[in-house]
């Protein structure tokens, strides 16, 4: 029999200390500082609460884990940090053939029941659920650490623009093709990186972003450079959802006889949106259980023990680059005929970062979680606008609690259960 472990309240109080002086140095500068004008006023009051309250929250912890009953406690809140992922009942959902159904209707109708601005925000929202899914081919199922993935948004929200202005194609015509031009940028991307894992990687990746946005931004005569570039808005069967025709349609109002509205465009995007998008999350489901989806996922597990196996490590990572990318340029399309307009301001690594981070909060390679982190990063913000100038750091304070808690993210890898059947008498 163990005996009880005592409890030091100094230890307690020395952590809870130290961990508010750290917490003070890092937000003082960062909450404490606010410019006005051109004078920098102290507040000291928003910086010197955050670090009390670190303070109290790491004095708690120090407490309860010199404790058996805080430590039980803390094993249940954090979870279990074993790697790996988790292999599905063979027993089906009760309610799962009604569950998906309703909300399939429900996202159907939600553009007619809401505002034209927060249908704005939930077009959005969609495009960044379908960069997540490409971005998740990428970095949760191969395992490639991609921080240039924006490149490929940029790409194809280009390929529209380019293409009216130059081309004369509209939105349904570019919207195939800008796919397929991102992805034969993924292969020559993929191509430099075959032998690159990890950091470097990451830094050829980044690279390959940041000169994407340069390159549009100094090419002034064909892309505008900083001044951007005009996307045409999608049209159904020449209807134009415009006061006035402008692409040699007739408007969408006029032909049935209603009276005008700038919701009809917004409306249109999101339902075509969100029939790409639930086409998109069952391609990328019955990929992840087909050969090439489990060539994958060895990959991303151990590459030596995959090409011992005899899977072609080229061919696995330039199709998950190319099938990343292809996603990535379908997005753009709808980001710049959403937009109506777009320069290269828009594709920075910040875009990266956010992407990533839907990723990685969502989990590695799980489809559900990708989504529920990408409606919640980007429909969270809009609701809490009045802490706007603290959305990098509510980032970064998010990774971090999710590392701790969550290494997996909020939602595992479940693989499939499969039952085998015993042969007849």
């Amino acid at each position: 029999m163990s005996l009880p472990q005592k409890v030091s309240l100094r230890k307690a109080l020395l952590d809870g200390f130290w961990s508010g002086m750290l917490a003070l140095i890092v937000f003082g500068p960062i909450s404490g500082l606010v410019l006005q004008g051109y004078e920098v006023q102290n507040e000291l009051t928003r910086p010197l609460l955050i670090a009390a309250l670190v303070a109290i929250g790491r004095f708690l912890v120090s407490f309860c884990m010199q404790t058996e009953n805080g430590r039980r406690y803390l094993d249940k809140l954090v979870g279990k940090r074993d790697a790996g992922v988790t292999v599905s009942s063979l027993k089906k959902g009760k309610y799962q053939y009604l569950v998906i159904p309703l909300l399939i209707l429900g996202g159907l109708c939600l553009p007619f029941v809401i505002g034209k601005y927060w249908l704005t925000v939930v077009i959005l929202a969609m495009i960044y659920v379908l960069l997540g899914l490409g971005l998740n081919i990428v970095v949760g199922l191969a395992g490639m650490l991609d921080l240039g993935y924006v490149a490929f948004y940029a790409v194809g929200a280009y390929s529209l623009a380019m293409g009216a202005q130059y081309f004369d194609l509209g939105f349904w015509t570019i919207l195939p093709l800008a796919g397929i031009g991102a992805a034969l940028f993924g292969a020559m991307l993929g191509f430099p990186v075959l032998r690159m894992h990890g950091d470097y990687l990451a830094i050829v990746t980044l690279g390959f972003g940041e000169i994407i946005r340069l390159v549009l931004n100094n090419m002034l005569e064909i892309t505008g450079g900083p001044n951007g570039a005009s996307a045409p808005p999608p049209t159904l069967f020449g209807l134009e959802f415009a006061r006035s025709a402008k692409q040699g349609g007739v408007p969408f109002h006029e032909y049935f006889g209603i009276a005008y509205s700038p919701s009809y465009k917004y409306i249109f995007i999101y339902l075509v949106l969100f029939i790409i998008v639930c086409l998109m999350i069952l391609f990328v489901t019955r990929l992840k259980q087909m050969p090439m989806g489990r060539a994958w996922e060895a990959l991303r597990e151990d590459e030596i023990a995959c090409r011992s196996l005899g899977i072609n490590h080229v061919t696995v990572k330039l199709s998950a680059f190319m099938m990343g990318a292809m996603v990535g340029g379908i997005a753009g399309v709808f980001f710049a005929t959403y937009q109506g307009f777009i320069n290269p301001s828009s594709f920075t690594f910040f875009e990266s970062a956010l992407i990533l981070a839907i990723v990685v909060l969502g989990g590695l390679g799980s489809t559900v979680g990708v989504i529920v982190a990408a409606l919640v990063l980007t429909i969270l913000p809009e609701v809490l606008r009045d802490f706007a100038e603290y959305r990098v750091l509510m980032f970064g304070m998010a990774m971090v609690l999710m590392m701790v808690w969550k290494p997996r993210g909020l939602i595992r890898i479940k693989r499939k259960a499969y039952a085998i059947e015993e042969p007849a008498a």
